[in-house]
């Protein structure tokens, strides 16, 4: 039998209170957990908190990566090129499913409904998990996709055409000025999302180009506070 692959390494921002949900910050490609939390830190001037959520930045592992010429980089999956009209890299994609999967698990492990966990990202990360929630995980509490597409025949789309289930909300945001992630395919991933089923928002910014800035970060909060509301203290 293969050795189980070792969990991914991560930056976490632990909850000021009790701890009754999680929330899972999928990093673009090449950068890492800490990269991504540092970011965010610079943008608020303060990390990303919450009194009852912990934030969890898992780093992917370093792979040879297509678009950079086969060279080694921290990214989620690999691409045959950054663009939405090409076929997706299944496999790589399918194995950090699972490896993301082992991370949703160990917070379920630790007492976490799984009605209480939302993932999402930048960029590749945002990508990462529409695929994680949309294809395996369809009762988390939701998704996030920051300057993130979905290419045209999508594995998630082939999965969505088969579900029956009620499924997560999106919250996306796209900046216009995207000269790498184009704003279109981010609105054409959020209109065929819609389409089936999917009950998503588009928060479009006006000459943003790839890359987050402070009002979407706290409208982003304010979204995953009204997903993952505090918990009233349970009667004993």
């Amino acid at each position: 039998a293969m050795a189980a692959p070792v969990a991914l390494q991560r930056s976490v921002v632990s909850p000021a209170g009790r701890h009754t949900a999680s929330l899972i910050f999928l990093h673009g490609s090449g950068d890492t957990g800490q990269g991504a939390r540092a970011w965010i830190k610079q943008i608020l001037n303060q990390d990303m908190a919450f009194q009852h959520i912990k934030v969890i930045y898992p780093t992917a592992p370093a792979r040879p990566y297509t678009p950079m010429k086969g060279a080694f980089s921290t990214v989620w999956f690999d691409r045959y090129k950054i663009s939405n009209d090409c076929p997706e890299h299944t496999e790589s994609i399918d194995s950090m499913c699972q490896r993301l999967t082992d991370l949703i698990n160990d917070e379920i492990k630790n007492g976490i409904a799984k009605n209480r966990i939302l993932i999402g990202g930048f960029s590749m990360g945002g990508g990462m998990a529409m695929h994680v929630a949309y294809r395996f995980h369809q009762d988390l509490a939701g998704v996030f996709a920051l300057s993130s597409f979905l290419n045209k025949d999508s594995a998630v789309y082939q999965a969505l055409k088969r579900s029956e289930s009620v499924l997560p909300e999106l919250f996306q945001c796209h900046g216009t000025a995207d000269e790498l992630v184009l704003y279109s395919w981010g609105e054409e991933t959020n209109k065929m999302l819609k389409s089936m089923g999917v009950s998503a928002s588009l928060h479009t910014f006006p000459n943003l180009n790839h890359e987050l800035n402070r009002t979407e970060i706290e409208k982003l909060k304010s979204w995953i506070e009204k997903k993952l509301p505090v918990e009233a203290a349970k009667a004993n």
